[in-house]
């Protein structure tokens, strides 16, 4: 990538100092002036012209030093060289006023790179329509400043690019806008660019994440997203979630018999008994932990004793149990090291985020989670921990993270879900909410493999049909016919009725995959009622979507 060189500028400190200097020899000349008799020189003897020698030395090395300590800042802070005629597969670009985007675009940077990724990393202002152009992936992260602008050094790009039409179908995109709700515009930089990036035909990975005031549950669910496109779900969190204990009431598959994954209803309370709260929407952060099969073996390798005390913090606990909540190290580099030695060096497990599928009222947190497994074959770090190694009864360390961006309507105005595969579950909850306001326009539109096997909630969604609490329901089971059908095709058959909803007011939510579904709804919908109108629908809260 060509990155455009910032123009040399002196310093206020350069200024400031040449100013001082000059004023200095002003007063002397001034000073001379004044001297009456002719110029005499008097020597000041060998004791003081050794101490003027060593005061001349001493700041000669404070200069020195300052001199040094500059450059190494300048080589520290000076973004990676990328080549002009080969730009990596990823860039990442950011526009930053106080420097706080500059740092987490800095760690973006770094994540994927540790994930063996070639990507570039860039100022956002430096960047055109040309230059963007060459790449296939790209991450923004960008603040907003005063009402609603773009940083400074960002106001290049919204003038000579944001400012004309562009043409990026090749773009893969994700936006990390910073903000503060205490301002009118929140995030508006971050959504003009998402909206600029949109008509220009970029395709976005996942929607903008939105960050207000730096808070860390929104930053790891953008390094969330980070892990998953860069196929390393086990990076670490860059600031841990504070977990609070809770139980595993329950644990029953709800697809036996299915050609695919095996899927789990997950059912927890919290530990110390207390009532937990939370909104139809918003998200369960699991702190994983690993087998303790694998423990033992991980043990066994490194020749150390899963019961020896180790210091975590302030707190004290056997190896074993700071092992499992910790990503595993290589155990032949652990062999001869101390307990305590391992210990100090352990990382821990990164979270993992669920859609909630119920609510407070239900007595539980429920979660519909789906088996995934490695290319090694062992089961993934989130699921295996709860849909097999997690004893029932045995405590769950969880969080739960607000996601207004997914929170029900208030009013009764018509409701689109739509969704696949696990995807069921922020719907489920959404649905309970609408039900239990008595708001029953609701029509779902659901896709999985086999109608016989996949069709999770299925009694409780058969009995809200019953009751008109949902008023309609088209399901696409793509295994059950001779012709592949997925939800998009059943939204496409109805497009005179999307259509009427939509003029009524209807709201549209969408839940499940990024991959596949989610883009092919957002099709459908553009054939159904225009690319603009869509995004007005957006700007008003009435198209929402949860996908991972």
């Amino acid at each position: 990538m060509s990155v455009v060189a910032p123009r040399r500028r002196l310093e206020l400190g350069t200024i400031g100092n040449a100013l001082v200097l000059l004023a200095l020899i002003a007063l002397a000349y001034g000073l001379a002036q004044w001297q009456a008799e002719p110029w005499q020189w008097i020597s000041p003897g060998r004791g003081r012209w050794w101490l003027a020698a060593a005061l001349l030395a001493a700041y000669a090395g404070f200069v020195a030093t300052v001199a040094v300590s500059r450059a190494r800042r300048a080589r520290r802070d000076a973004l990676p060289a990328a080549s002009p005629d080969a730009p990596g597969d990823w860039l990442i670009a950011f526009a930053s006023q106080t420097g706080f985007a500059e740092q987490l675009a800095r760690r973006s940077h770094a994540a994927l790179s540790e994930a063996g990724l070639r990507a570039d990393l860039a100022v956002l202002g430096s960047l055109d329509a040309e230059r963007l152009a060459r790449y296939r992936r790209a991450l923004f992260v960008v603040s907003t400043t005063g009402e609603g602008d773009a940083p400074d050094s960002a106001a290049a790009y919204v003038r000579r690019v944001m400012g004309a039409a562009a043409a990026l179908p090749q773009l893969g995109y994700g936006v990390l806008a910073l903000g503060d709700r205490e301002y009118r515009e929140y995030c508006a930089f971050g959504h003009r660019l998402d909206h600029w990036l949109r008509h220009a035909g970029a395709q976005p990975l996942f929607d903008l994440v939105e960050v207000d005031n730096g808070e860390a549950g929104a930053l790891r669910h953008w390094q969330h997203h980070l892990g998953l496109l860069a196929g390393r779900t086990d990076l670490p969190d860059w600031s841990a979630p504070t977990y609070t204990a809770w139980r595993l009431q329950q644990r029953r598959q709800s697809n036996p018999g299915s050609a695919g994954a095996p899927a789990f209803h997950i059912a927890l309370t919290p530990a110390d008994g207390s009532a937990a709260d939370w909104r139809a929407g918003d998200i369960a952060e699991i702190g994983p932990r690993n087998a303790d099969a694998e423990v033992a073996h991980w043990l066994a390798q490194a020749g150390l004793d899963g019961a020896q005390a180790v210091r975590r913090g302030e707190a004290s606990q056997p190896l074993a149990e700071a092992l499992a909540g910790s990503r595993l190290p290589d155990p032949a580099g652990c062999v001869g090291q101390g307990a305590q030695a391992v210990a100090d060096a352990l990382q821990p497990l990164p979270h993992r985020e669920y859609s909630i599928a119920s609510l407070p009222a239900d007595g539980s947190l429920q979660l519909l989670v789906r088996q995934m497994r490695r290319d090694d074959g062992r089961l993934g770090l989130g699921s295996g921990w709860l849909t097999e190694h997690a004893l029932p009864g045995g405590e769950i360390d969880l969080r739960i993270r607000s996601n207004p961006s997914f929170h029900a309507p208030d009013d009764a105005r018509p409701m689109l879900l739509i969704g696949n595969g696990t995807g069921l579950a922020g719907l489920r909850a959404l649905l309970k909410t609408r039900i239990a306001a008595g708001h029953r326009r609701n029509w779902l539109l659901f896709g999985e493999r086999n109608a016989a096997c996949d069709l999770h909630y299925r009694d409780e969604l058969e009995a809200w049909l019953a009751a008109g609490a949902i008023e309609r329901a088209d399901y696409a089971f793509s295994r059950d016919g001779e012709a592949r059908v997925y939800v998009q095709d059943r939204l496409r058959e109805q497009l005179p009725r999307l259509r009427e909803w939509v003029a009524a007011g209807a709201a549209i939510y969408v839940c499940g995959s990024l991959e596949g579904m989610a883009p092919a709804v957002e099709a459908a919908l553009h054939e159904a009622i225009g690319v603009e109108a869509l995004e007005d629908l957006a700007a008003q809260g009435r198209y929402r979507r949860d996908v991972y």
